[in-house]
């Protein structure tokens, strides 16, 4: 009766797990790549080697990818250059009581907020237009100097120059002081710049700093700014510059060594760095043969090419057990969004059974006790 009844509650047992899922943490990489063996699959199942590197490298760019790139500077002379928007102040000197220059028993003559013009030019008593676009504070104030000694050979001439918006920068935001900041010579560098506003907020991770150049548009690390002297270039007049967090990542799920929200923290994260990032693989639950990263291509994005997935909804296969996977998952770049998801080994979930098994059977036995 007692083995009758053991056997029972064992059977009873095994029909309750067939029946039912056992619950877990991870999913099964049939249960993820199941529905590619359909007639029309809904996504797309590529299996990464070294071979498939080169031609996966073609497939367009997902997620909110940053354009790294940026400028060469090269060092200018140690004073600023005059430019259009620029405001002159004049004082002019001259000692001759009979002075055209200066009046009423003055020795001299003030001519302060002069904007030089689009074309270059200020306007000067006497003398009408003058260029000066081009030229720094002393040659400019030479030129003025000579041409009023045509009219009184004892004129000295004082210049005092403001930068306008061509001569000056502006740093918009991640600084405890952003606005506008002239440039007093050619040689202000960018480091020099961030340090006049405050540096980088410290609130922001893994900033990026952003340079707007007449046109185009320029990228770079903070930490790869400050670490290489040849990449702090000389700014130039017009320039913005934008300092922000980087925004980029990529989520984990599965038998990792955590599930979260993982943010970029350097330019390129390769498959093996994201899973070095989550604490690497769990040994009792990952199934080093299925580690898989998800990836969505927007519309328009696929065809039947080399170049392009045949389905916007891609999963990526790494097999980590040989060296071609390992070596394969090292150079494969994550991009922002994607999903590593670390499959869960078959034999964890028959150890689980087992387990229930186990507990049946320590549940038979005290029930014949």
């Amino acid at each position: 009766m007692r083995i009758f009844t053991r056997c029972c509650l064992v059977g009873f047992f095994a029909f309750s797990l067939t029946a039912c899922s056992l619950p877990r943490g991870a999913a099964l990489v049939q249960e993820v790549v199941r529905e590619q063996k359909a007639a029309e699959p809904s996504f797309q199942v590529v299996e990464v080697t070294r071979a498939d590197l080169p031609q996966l490298a073609q497939w367009p760019q997902t997620g909110d990818h940053t354009h790294y790139s940026w400028p060469s500077g090269t060092r200018g002379s140690n004073s600023s250059t005059i430019r259009a928007g620029d405001t002159i102040d004049l004082i002019i000197w001259d000692s001759d009581t009979n002075s055209l220059l200066t009046g009423g028993g003055s020795k001299s003559t003030e001519m302060r907020g002069l904007t030089v013009s689009p074309s270059g030019t200020i306007f000067v008593p006497y003398l009408e237009e003058v260029v000066v676009s081009g030229l720094n504070a002393s040659d400019a104030r030479r030129l003025i100097q000579e041409r009023l000694a045509q009219i009184s050979a004892s004129a000295q001439v004082q210049l005092m120059l403001r930068a306008g918006q061509q001569n000056s920068v502006d740093i918009v935001t991640g600084v405890p002081s952003p606005g506008n900041y002239p440039l007093a010579s050619k040689n202000v560098s960018i480091l020099s710049l961030l340090s006049l506003a405050g540096g980088i907020d410290k609130s922001l991770p893994n900033p990026i700093v952003r340079l707007i150049r007449s046109d185009k548009t320029y990228n770079i690390r903070a930490e790869r700014l400050f670490s290489d002297q040849s990449l702090n270039i000389v700014m130039r007049g017009g320039d913005k510059l934008i300092v922000r967090e980087d925004s980029r990542y990529f989520t984990a799920l599965g038998a990792t060594g955590t599930e979260k929200i993982v943010n970029f923290d350097k330019e390129r994260i390769s498959a093996m760095e994201a899973l070095s990032m989550l604490g690497g693989l769990s040994d009792s639950r990952a199934n080093l043969k299925a580690v898989l990263v998800l990836r969505e291509y927007a519309a328009g994005k696929t065809g039947t090419g080399p170049a392009t997935p045949d389905l916007p909804y891609v999963v990526f296969a790494f097999d980590l057990t040989n060296a071609d996977g390992l070596f394969a998952a090292r150079s494969f770049d994550i991009q922002p969004g994607d999903t590593v998801l670390a499959t869960e080994s078959a034999v964890n979930a028959a150890r689980a059974l087992f387990g229930l098994i186990g507990s049946a059977f320590g549940l038979a036995n005290s029930v014949n006790n």
